[in-house]
């Protein structure tokens, strides 16, 4: 039974430090040629530590509480491990898969209406706040006109990702 609750404590260490040094294994590796991709799907460390973990716990909770000898244990903790990694590829593979939406760029926010949130003066530099997708957003702002604090302006061109060209709007 130590053998077995051994292999589910190495299994979990093995997770635990495979979550926590994410990418140094596979960075030792890299430019091997023959170890590209080794580490990638069945062979990734999480699912070596779910079938690792589930062989020892499985083969232990048999082990302790049938009549059945080690064999039997490793049968069924083989089953559980294989189980537990199959689980943990399809999991992986699906975050793996999650795409967010792209990162909005100044560019993005051209033809955006906002208000002032710090006075900008003429040819300088103020804050205006924009909403993007329904998300505030705060930028600096350039005008070639003053523009007071709380006016609303419209965006003009992006000078860069964090910054934009602004006019005020005429009523």
């Amino acid at each position: 039974m130590t053998v077995f609750l051994g292999l589910g404590i190495a299994g979990i260490v093995l997770l635990v430090l495979s979550l926590v040094l994410d990418g140094v294994l596979e960075g030792l590796f890299e430019g091997a040629g023959v170890l590209d991709g080794l580490f990638d799907g069945l062979l990734s460390l999480p699912v070596i530590a779910g079938f690792v973990s589930m062989l020892g716990f499985g083969g232990a909770l048999v082990l302790g509480t049938t009549g059945l000898g080690a064999g039997p244990a490793t049968a069924v903790g083989v089953c559980a491990g294989a189980g537990a990694g199959w689980l943990t590829l399809k999991l992986t593979r699906a975050l793996m898969r999650d795409q967010s939406a792209p990162t909005p760029r100044g560019d993005d926010l051209v033809g955006t209406s906002g208000s002032v949130v710090t006075a900008i003066p003429a040819d300088g530099y103020g804050e205006v706040l924009l909403r993007l997708a329904g998300q505030p957003v705060k930028v600096a702002a350039r005008s070639s006109a003053a523009v007071a604090r709380g006016a609303e302006v419209w965006v003009d061109a992006s000078l860069s990702p964090t910054s934009v060209t602004v006019r005020p709007v005429e009523r």
